[in-house]
């Protein structure tokens, strides 16, 4: 599925600069800090995080923390995309379902990796930046909705994989109505202030919880969530 996108606009150099600097980061970011799937490794290398980012913001693009995109939002940080990725146990034929579509950068990731990506996001300006962004490197793939995302996107399906990039109280019922059956979903639950990222497998139309890495997420807003 890992295909060369464009990076619109930048030079043969500059190409060659980023990509340094993502395999920089790959190797000090992500492999350092326990990140083992190649699949994912190589997703992470190949995909233009500087492009989801504010020019003045370029120069940090590539280092292991948040980034902010505007509105009260941010861009997580490499770490966190790359293992929230890994934890979805992509299989290259999946219909993944992104929940917080902020500047489209985990969806461009996802994209690398999923056959279809669907991603809502509940702040028109950022869907639309994310669109315009996902749609110059070639993302072909991924489909940006504006909605509330507590609802996630009812026709569109079940959903065999799920990633909510926004820290909730729960996992909203119709995210998890939404995922097929033996599908899972990967998701930040807790308070507002700190939550731990939630792996939900659907078994029998029952869910079976594990929990990974402790996390802070903006806040997912909405009926079945936080108050905005």
């Amino acid at each position: 599925m890992i295909g060369r996108w464009r990076e619109p606009g930048v030079a043969a150099g500059g190409e060659q600069r980023s990509a340094r600097e993502r395999e920089r980061m790959v190797a000090e970011h992500l492999v350092k800090r326990g990140i083992a799937d190649p699949l994912v490794l190589e997703a992470m290398r190949r995909t233009p995080r500087h492009l989801f980012v504010d020019e003045a913001l370029r120069d940090k693009a590539y280092e292991d923390y948040p980034l902010p995109i505007g509105e009260g939002q941010t861009i997580s940080q490499p770490f966190m995309v790359a293992r929230m990725t890994e934890l979805l146990q992509l299989t290259g034929k999946d219909k993944v379902l992104e929940i917080g579509t902020g500047c489209g950068y985990q969806a461009a990731v996802l994209a690398r990796l999923a056959a279809r990506v669907c991603t809502v996001e509940r702040i028109p300006k950022l869907a639309a930046r994310a669109r315009e962004t996902l749609e110059a490197i070639g993302a072909s793939n991924v489909w940006v909705r504006t909605a509330n995302g507590t609802f996630g996107w009812p026709d569109e399906a079940p959903f065999d994989r799920i990633v909510v990039t926004a820290g909730g109280p729960s996992v909203p019922p119709p995210l998890f109505a939404q995922l097929a059956e033996g599908g899972r979903m990967v998701m930040p639950v807790g308070s507002e202030d700190s939550q731990r990222l939630q792996v939900v497998d659907k078994i029998a139309g029952e869910a079976r919880v594990a929990e990974d890495s402790g996390c802070v997420f903006v806040k997912l807003i909405g009926k079945y969530a936080w108050e905005a």
